[in-house]
C-alpha cells in the first residue's frame, strides 16, 4: 500500500464520518448506531495515520516503506507516548 493509498483511505473514512453525522441529523440512524460506527472509524483512522507515520519514518531511515505493515487496533490504540 502506497502513501497515496493510505491518504485515500483516510479521506474515505473522513467522508464516511461526515455522512454518519448527516444521517444522524436527518434522523436516519440512532445516536447509538452513530457512536458505534464512529468508534470503528476512529480506530481505522488511527491505524491509517500510524501506518503513514511509520512508512515515512522507515523511508527517512533508508528502509523500504513497503516493509511496514498495519498494526492491530489493540496495538495502535494501546500505544502510550
Amino acid at each position: 500500500m502506497s502513501d497515496e493509498n493510505v491518504l485515500g483511505r483516510i479521506n474515505e473514512l473522513v467522508d464516511e464520518e461526515h455522512r454518519l453525522r448527516e444521517q444522524l441529523a436527518a434522523g436516519e440512524i440512532t445516536t447509538d448506531e452513530e457512536h458505534a460506527r464512529l468508534r470503528a472509524l476512529e480506530e481505522a483512522l488511527d491505524q491509517c495515520w500510524d501506518l503513514l507515520r511509520r512508512r515515512r519514518s522507515a523511508r527517512s531511515q533508508g528502509r523500504d516503506a513497503d516493509d511496514v505493515s498495519t498494526r492491530s487496533v489493540g496495538e495502535v490504540e494501546g500505544y502510550l507516548q
